[in-house]
């Protein structure tokens, strides 16, 4: 993953970067009000399992590394997840992007389509690649070793594919797009900009030109890991307030007010800055405040990010508030 930040200095950063403001969600959710409580959440049921399976499946392949054969692999299986799960489109944007450490990447991002026809959209994103080097990890002899991404990828792609088995089911009433980003990971700190490239590839083609544009996003970066607690990362809230309000909301209504603690953190450099330059509101829904470290989680960037680190507690309590965020959406 990228930097962690002081709040103040991630903010004004943040600030200097766009004049962009919040957008207000529908309803009171702009206020911070939860509008869903009384109207019964939980109108599907996401199963932990199922997006703990998705996890174990990416791992086994090896470290998805752009350019190697386990990335090849993924692409080729959440494409065909996606396919089997009913997605009205699956597109694959391919290209290359200069490499932070030289040479290029070549970069794969996946985006599916569900309900394509509706005039209210909300875009899901989270990477898929690992990273190249374990350069957080205590041992230095591991330092040059590639980290098996259980959380930090692999986790978020599982809560993704997992919802897009329930939208194959039952389709909400609002439209969403499924988008799973590239080359996320293999950036160098104090460098913003190496970070995230598939997204700012992504970005680049102008994916909604012509096209309804989602009102807003939401980013799930290691949402796996044993014991998370997930608080409100603060360049969603200065872009995004109003979304970050209703996710929170949501999750306590749901019973999860002890995972999504609704206070501030800090900033992250996360595929979630670029989306919010290009104009959609998006936050960012991270383990960036682990209990036991203070920021990421103890696993981060190191080779114990495999599956004993994930948790389907986690999973459940992220994967279930985010169903019933876009299962109470309306389509207009």
């Amino acid at each position: 993953m990228k930097r962690f930040l002081l709040a103040i200095m991630i903010l004004a950063g943040a600030m200097a970067c766009t004049g962009h403001g919040n957008r207000a969600v529908s309803g009171e959710a702009a206020s911070g009000k939860d509008t869903t409580a009384s109207s019964g959440l939980n109108t599907v049921d996401f199963n932990a399992d199922s997006a703990y399976r998705h996890i174990a499946t990416q791992v086994e392949l090896g470290p998805r590394i752009p350019g190697t054969v386990p990335h090849a692999a993924c692409v080729e299986y959440i494409a065909g997840r996606l396919r089997s799960y009913g997605a009205d489109t699956v597109m694959i944007q391919q290209s290359k992007v200069d490499s932070p450490s030289g040479g290029v990447i070549p970069v794969s991002n996946i985006l599916a389509r569900y309900n394509s026809g509706t005039g209210r959209r909300i875009l899901l994103v989270a990477h898929y690649d690992t990273r190249p080097w374990a350069d957080n990890d205590p041992n230095a002899a591991n330092h040059s070793t590639p980290v098996p991404g259980a959380n930090d990828g692999a986790s978020g792609v599982g809560v993704l594919l997992e919802l897009a088995r329930l939208m194959g089911e039952r389709n909400p009433a609002a439209g969403v797009d499924l988008l799973f980003v590239d080359a996320e990971d293999s950036g160098n700190d104090g460098d913003e900009n190496s970070w995230c490239l598939g997204t700012q590839e992504w970005l680049r083609g102008k994916p909604y030109k012509g096209m309804v544009q989602p009102a807003y996003a939401i980013l799930l970066d290691m949402v796996g890991g044993e014991g998370a607690v997930f608080r409100r990362e603060i360049i969603s809230d200065h872009f995004a307030r109003s979304v970050n309000d209703r996710i929170w909301a949501v999750a306590s209504a749901s019973g999860y007010a002890d995972r999504f603690v609704n206070t501030s953190g800090g900033g992250v450099t996360d595929d979630h800055v670029f989306i919010n330059r290009a104009g959609i509101p998006a936050v960012d829904i991270i383990d960036a405040a682990h209990p036991s470290t203070g920021s990421f989680p103890p696993t981060w960037h190191t080779v114990a990010d495999d599956m004993t680190s994930i948790s389907t507690a986690t999973l459940k309590a992220v994967g279930q508030t985010v169903a019933n965020v876009i299962y109470t959406e309306k389509a207009e």
